[in-house]
């Protein structure tokens, strides 16, 4: 399991920096997010929507799909910064609900934190677990 103290600046950092690449036309809400494998390697992210909305994706689900896409299954922890385009300051910015759902499948619910900043100094961690209780994963299908 990474310690990921030291890496929480370079995370915070990484997260607002993807919100420049997002592709927000429609809720003009920017969202970014930096994804830290296991192995010490971030995965950037941005949300991307689509006129249709359906077919949208969340920051922290294209991280995840980057990181998956290139062969990564074990992660540490994930920063997360979102805001409107011209907001001068940004609150917390929570997980959807699909996006969580996400993190359950490739994550350890236990040890996995989830870093909402409001910038490099004021930010909130918590686990996987403390965010997502009873979440559904590949335990509900295993046979009795």
């Amino acid at each position: 399991m990474t310690d990921i103290t030291g890496y929480i600046p370079e995370l915070i950092e990484k997260a607002f920096d993807m919100r420049k690449f997002s592709y927000a036309p429609y809720s003009h809400f920017r969202v970014g997010a930096a994804l830290l494998s296991e192995k010490g390697v971030i995965y950037g992210g941005c949300n991307i929507e689509n006129a249709a909305y359906g077919p949208s994706n969340c920051a922290e689900r294209t991280a995840f799909f980057k990181a998956i896409s290139e062969g990564e299954h074990d992660f540490a922890a994930i920063a997360i910064a979102g805001g409107a385009e011209d907001a001068s300051e940004f609150g917390y910015c929570a997980p959807c609900g699909v996006c969580r759902q996400v993190m359950a499948e490739f994550c350890n619910p236990e040890s996995f934190k989830i870093i909402l900043p409001i910038n490099a100094e004021d930010y909130k961690i918590f686990t996987l677990k403390e965010l997502f209780p009873e979440s559904f994963s590949s335990q509900n299908l295993i046979k009795t």
